[in-house]
């Protein structure tokens, strides 16, 4: 953590991803009591994976974004928010499904939203996380 961020209360924490330095965005910063994340694909180690498999990518995705939460200090039950981007209207409940393995008991508010294309033509989805853990923080890593 860099003293202005500890000065700041916010903490930003990048996953190594390619895009991170070029676009200059974190994948997830935490403030506040929020966890917040930046968009996660099906995306490892710069491989595209489960091409044409949209439930697969929204489990790797949401893997990706869950374990983001994680490293700042928050759980899947804090999650309070899911955002899920589809790129084909067919995956929407192959996708709702995945969403609902995971965050059935925990119940965020979700938006699914069907749109033209993702950065990489093999992406069939993305996913974006809010956790809410509290004013104090006090879990938070860095």
């Amino acid at each position: 953590m860099t003293e202005a961020a500890a000065m700041s209360g916010v903490v930003r924490l990048g996953s190594g991803g390619p895009w991170e330095d070029v676009a200059g965005y974190s994948r997830v910063v935490a403030a506040g009591g929020w966890i917040l994340t930046a968009g996660c694909t099906a995306t490892v180690d710069g491989d595209v994976v489960h091409a044409g498999d949209a439930a697969a990518q929204a489990r790797v995705a949401f893997g990706i974004a869950l374990d983001s939460v994680s490293r700042a200090g928050g759980a899947a039950g804090d999650v309070v928010r899911t955002r899920m981007y589809v790129v084909n209207a067919d995956d929407a409940d192959a996708v709702i499904r995945v969403h609902g393995e995971l965050f059935g008991a925990i119940r965020p508010v979700a938006t699914l939203v069907v749109v033209a294309r993702l950065l990489h033509p093999d992406h069939l989805i993305e996913v974006e996380v809010e956790a809410y853990v509290g004013a104090d923080m006090q879990g938070l890593r860095s």
